[in-house]
């Protein structure tokens, strides 16, 4: 059973979790939609106007404790510069 987590890999947060890959994909396509200083794609940290997110989507093997990764993909960056996709969102 696999499960699949779209991360920030800059700031190691957890953005959700997603029984597929097209639940997942909707999802950064609507992140992608929004802002870069709005919520949730304002960066945490307190650098925030010159930062961004790097959002990586992520499969587990959730039949291992703890979960075993099984992929990492680089997908989208958002920042007040541009909205660059890395792989089809």
């Amino acid at each position: 059973m696999s499960v699949f987590v779209i991360e920030d890999e800059i700031h190691f947060e957890l953005i959700g979790k997603f029984s597929n890959r097209d639940e997942a994909a909707t999802e950064l396509n609507r992140l992608a939609s929004l802002p870069w200083d709005h919520a949730p794609n304002v960066a945490p940290c307190t650098s925030w106007a010159k930062c961004g997110r790097n959002y990586h989507l992520i499969e587990y093997d959730m039949s291992q404790t703890p979960w075993r990764e099984l992929s990492r993909t680089q997908m989208l960056e958002i920042s007040a510069d541009e909205v660059r996709w890395h792989s089809e969102g």
